[in-house]
């Protein structure tokens, strides 16, 4: 069958159209991410301490440095909580080793966007418990930030 000069230029606009508005919702498939406020890193931040922490509210983790496993209770999130670039968000917090409340680890949490919500996808120890004759127990740092990213401040 052959078509009209007409009837191809119809058929032409039609798949362009056809595919032009395939090509822009594919490229919506992707919904901008959600604006998340410091209460709902928080608010995340509580929820993933409920699932990971064992019966008697037990943190557990395993140091990657001295290969230790650490049974850990949580004390608190500091202020402030954070946004890194465009969907990464972050949380500092405090837990003290189980029994000994002065013996405490800065614990570091990132989280990002998952179905419409933050998740946590990597935790590290940030500082750690050091015991000085003059001042007792104190965080020593590991890392620091330089432009949110870790900058290591000892090598192994």
């Amino acid at each position: 069958m052959l078509l009209t000069c007409a009837s191809r230029l119809l058929l032409w606009a039609v798949i362009t159209l056809v595919v032009t508005t395939k090509l822009s919702w594919a490229g919506d498939s992707k919904n901008p991410p959600t604006k998340f406020y410091a209460q709902d890193i928080k608010s995340a931040m509580r929820s993933h301490l409920e699932q990971v922490t064992d019966t008697d509210g037990l943190f557990h983790i395993t140091d990657n440095v001295t290969e230790q496993a650490l049974t850990l209770k949580f004390v608190q999130i500091h202020d402030p909580v954070r946004q890194i670039g465009t969907d990464i968000y972050f949380a500092c917090t405090d837990f003290h080793v189980d029994g000994k409340s002065d013996k405490l680890y800065d614990i570091d949490f990132w989280l990002h966007e998952e179905n419409g919500e933050l998740v946590v996808y990597q935790t590290k120890i940030h500082k750690e418990p050091r015991r000085s004759l003059l001042y007792g127990w104190y965080k020593h740092p590991r890392y620091t930030f330089v432009n949110d990213e870790i900058e290591y401040l000892y090598s192994d």
